[in-house]
């Protein structure tokens, strides 16, 4: 992680969406700038390297994205370090969205607070993963489209299926079994 900064944005082709994820301070910063003077949109997703940061440097990384995500305790921290409210963060982005475990998310896009509902998990294993899960339904709603309540509730759909699962990435579904998935939960079909 401390050498992400040698890795470069305009090194990779085809690029549509990014994120820029915990790593090495330096790497993300870079990252960071190196989207946006691209003008490749991408997902703040401080995580556990939010400490790392000033609240000037976070209210940075949120104007230069174009989307934030967040579980409640780092949205609390980011509020703290930048002094401005999740409503207030909002507005400097197209979305910006709290997971919450259990307790569901909330997406906060176009003036609206939408909540989603967390999905019942078939059995509860390991929570190691859960929120990069999530940020795969994201990251797949966000890059085709999807509106903003189908894009959660795939996010929280994901979350569920990973967590029934040891480790953080020892699970594998196909698309139709999460389409089915989608529907048996949320009564429609969206892959």
């Amino acid at each position: 992680m401390n050498h992400s900064h040698e890795n470069h944005v305009g090194d990779a082709r085809n690029i549509k969406l990014g994120i820029v994820a915990p790593d090495g301070r330096d790497g993300m910063m870079q990252h960071a700038r190196e989207f946006q003077e691209a003008g490749i949109p991408f997902i703040f997703d401080p995580g556990q390297g939010l400490p790392m940061f000033s609240g000037e440097e976070l209210l940075n990384f949120v104007h230069q994205a174009d989307y934030v995500a967040v579980n409640d305790y780092e949205g609390q921290l980011l509020c703290e370090r930048t002094g401005l409210s999740l409503e207030s963060l909002a507005k400097l982005v197209k979305a910006l969205v709290v997971t919450k475990g259990a307790d569901g998310s909330v997406i906060f896009a176009d003036a609206q607070q939408i909540s989603i509902s967390s999905v019942k998990a078939d059995k509860l294993t390991d929570p190691t993963g859960c929120g990069d899960a999530y940020r795969a339904g994201l990251l797949y709603g966000i890059a085709n489209g999807m509106d903003w309540q189908s894009t959660g509730q795939l996010g929280a759909l994901m979350g569920s299926l990973k967590i029934a699962h040891r480790g953080g990435q020892n699970h594998n579904f196909s698309r139709e079994e999460i389409n089915e998935r989608y529907f048996e939960n949320f009564g429609s079909r969206i892959l």
